[in-house]
């Protein structure tokens, strides 16, 4: 599962990469940990040059109960051994908390990165799972309802899931985001995309696009945020450069400029 997540590229760069813009009055706190409940920044098939807020944690427009979901497997109640060679039936389709929106309520999810633990201790061991290349920040494949109580209208998204690649298989979890390059994103967002030409989208995120370093278990606490968090507290999954763990973290900041000095030693988190 992916529960927690990361925000901290600026807005006026999201907009240059992807070829976006935020509205009007648009604000958004970079987060180092943004957790289930909380706004996250969202592109949707019906908007799909414009950056919107909603809440992580999708409530399905029928609910009873209000009841929240954070992702969306892919294979839906299929691949129960969570095999990245698996290459059977697409469940999300038919599941009735997904079916409507993985075929018109599809959204990015933008993302600097994620955080994840081992499947049998989570967020007491955490890892933060970032981009290799540095260029800027990732395309999660979500859906999206709305849900409505009384006056009370909620807009809210839940993140699709694969199988876990080498990267997440190596720090001992199960799950990966669905992580779109840009030819795939494009597919996922238009509203002429046809069901085959998503499910095609949903594939296990290569290996070399990720790396991890674990972090301090405090991230576990959603009240917790702040660019202190994601400070190095062990080696790399996959080696890359030497480096300097505080200069990473400063290379970023919560709201601070986000330099792209590189060292032939150095490598930047994001």
């Amino acid at each position: 599962m992916c529960g927690r997540y990361i925000v901290v590229t600026k807005i006026k760069e999201i907009e240059k990469k992807w070829g976006l813009k935020a509205p009007s009055g648009f604000s958004f706190e970079p987060s180092a940990n943004l957790s289930p409940g909380q706004k996250g920044m969202v592109v949707t098939q019906q908007a799909p040059k414009e950056i919107q807020l909603m809440r992580f944690g999708m409530t399905p427009h029928w609910s009873k109960d209000g009841k929240m979901f954070i992702n969306a497997r892919s294979e839906g109640d299929h691949n129960s051994d969570n095999d990245a060679q698996y290459r059977g039936a697409k469940g999300i389709l038919e599941k009735p908390s997904f079916r409507k929106p993985i075929r018109s309520q599809r959204c990015w999810v933008i993302a600097d990165g994620f955080i994840e633990g081992p499947e049998k201790v989570g967020l007491n061991q955490p890892f933060c799972v970032y981009p290799r290349k540095g260029d800027g920040p990732m395309i999660f494949g979500g859906i999206w309802d709305t849900y409505q109580k009384g006056e009370t209208v909620v807009e809210s998204f839940a993140i699709v899931t694969t199988a876990a690649n080498e990267v997440l298989r190596q720090i001992g979890h199960h799950r990966c985001p669905l992580i779109l390059d840009k030819e795939s994103a494009m597919v996922w967002i238009d509203e002429q995309s046809t069901l085959s030409d998503v499910t095609a989208c949903m594939k296990v995120p290569k290996a070399e696009w990720l790396n991890a370093y674990p972090i301090d278990s405090a991230i576990k606490s959603s009240q917790m945020n702040g660019k202190d968090l994601l400070k190095p507290i062990g080696d790399r999954v996959i080696k890359e450069f030497e480096y300097e763990v505080y200069q990473d973290i400063e290379m970023f900041g919560m709201g601070e400029t986000r330099g792209r000095k590189r060292r032939d030693d150095q490598l930047s988190l994001f």
